[in-house]
């Protein structure tokens, strides 16, 4: 009796052993029993608003890659939101991937040492693959980032308002023939052209990068550049003579939000870019009645001989040089840059890489509201490969104190000659006090 009770006993215990071995294996397991490891975690810092893309982007991702699982952190591409990433980048605070979208910003996370060099991998041709724009972004003749995204920049029209006044969609054109044409499309309530502030510096460094860069061959500041002084002056007639574009004072008072205005029909010419497209797709929001059509950005003046064009290639994407999962974050960004990227083409976000299908970018980038532009003309500007572009790379302080300058004399507050004096004088101040 003893000796049953004693048996049931053991088959008891081993029966409970049973039962805690496999409670205790919570995770996965792979066909010989074992623990299936656990999936590596990514941080992916971008700029873009989770909706308009990076999340379904980041979605598709992690269903296909169970075993690499990629997070996208939000962070705002500005001063302040820059400076947080920079802060996660030194303070090791989880970033193995980010976007940068402005060059020196870039080269500042390189000096650093915060961006692994790209050009030590052998397996991704980026000038095959995303073309000779790509150069910009090199640091020190290496690629630190691989840029994702074509750069494009041009006029948007309000293809209604130019047929009833007799203006044919321009081709190659001047920011003379915008003041032209802005003067006979100003009607009522509708303004002549529209842009944004941040768009506004981009006419004067397509000029200046045309002739030589920010910095001529002898030290000197070129931002008195003549063209950039006529494109000023140009701005300055449409705002205070022709009353065909809003005030300095006006846009910064108001805080315009000018590419809701030209949505509604409230302007026959708008500058902006591809950005735009999610607000222009979105009809329920910004509903409109008038077909859109587009023409490539001009240059300044008929007698200017060469002439560049913001853009090129941008949201360029550097692995951290501290990450501890180079290898799984190098596979996201090849699969990223080379189609992955896809659905951010339906917030304005057009892939740079030739493996991806142009068809499929024209669809996604219209999507919803395709009868309401005018696609030959948005093919023609959007997939122009004659353009001469160049990236934006003066430095930050300039560029405010540049501002500070043209804005008093568009504000009347300075002449025109004393605002490009002054423009001159501190940038060669900033360029003394920096010297390398």
């Amino acid at each position: 009796m003893k000796l049953r009770k004693f048996n049931k006993f053991v088959c008891l215990i081993a029966a409970m052993s049973t039962m805690a071995a496999c409670s205790g294996n919570t995770g996965t397991t792979t066909k010989s029993g074992a623990a299936a490891p656990k999936p590596v975690q990514l941080k992916f810092w971008g700029g873009v608003p989770p909706e308009s893309g990076p999340q379904t982007v980041i979605d598709n991702w992690n269903k296909e890659n169970p075993n690499i699982q990629v997070e996208y952190v939000r962070y705002v591409n500005d001063d302040p939101g820059n400076l947080k990433l920079d802060t996660a980048l030194m303070t090791g605070q989880g970033v193995d991937l980010y976007v940068s979208y402005y060059v020196p910003r870039l080269e500042k996370r390189v000096k650093a040492g915060n961006a692994q060099n790209l050009s030590e991998m052998k397996d991704y041709d980026i000038d095959g693959k995303i073309g000779a724009d790509a150069k910009d972004w090199k640091i020190d003749n290496k690629y630190y980032a691989i840029p994702t995204k074509k750069n494009n920049y041009f006029m948007w029209l309000n293809k209604d308002a130019f047929d009833q006044a007799g203006i044919a969609i321009p081709d190659q054109w001047t920011w003379e023939d915008v003041q032209a044409h802005a003067k006979k499309l100003k009607q009522g309530d509708r303004w002549g052209f529209l842009q944004t502030l941040l768009e506004f510096d981009y006419p004067m460094d397509g000029s200046i990068e045309a002739s030589g860069g920010n910095v001529k061959a002898d030290g000197s500041s070129n931002l008195g550049d003549p063209f950039a002084k006529r494109y000023l002056e140009i701005m300055y007639n449409m705002m205070h003579t022709d009353l065909s574009t809003p005030t300095m004072g006006e846009q910064i008072s108001k805080k315009m939000p000018v590419e809701a205005e030209f949505l509604k029909g409230n302007s026959g010419i708008f500058y902006g870019g591809d950005w735009i497209f999610r607000f222009a797709n979105n009809l329920k929001d910004y509903p409109r009645k008038f077909k859109v059509a587009f023409a490539s950005f001009p240059k300044v003046a008929p007698d200017q001989q060469s002439f560049k064009v913001m853009g090129g290639v941008g949201d360029a994407i550097s692995i951290n040089s501290s990450s501890t999962h180079k290898e799984e974050a190098w596979k996201f960004l090849k699969w990223y840059a080379d189609g992955g990227m896809l659905p951010m083409a339906a917030g304005g976000r057009v892939p740079a890489s030739s493996a991806v299908d142009q068809n499929a970018v024209l669809k996604l980038l219209t999507s919803g509201a395709e009868d309401t532009y005018d696609l030959d003309s948005l093919k023609k500007v959007l997939f122009d490969t004659k353009k001469d572009t160049f990236q934006l790379k003066l430095e930050q302080q300039v560029i405010d104190a540049r501002k500070e300058e043209y804005q008093k004399y568009l504000t009347k507050a300075q002449t025109l000659d004393a605002s490009i004096e002054r423009m001159i004088k501190r940038h060669m101040d900033f360029l003394q006090q920096n010297k390398k």
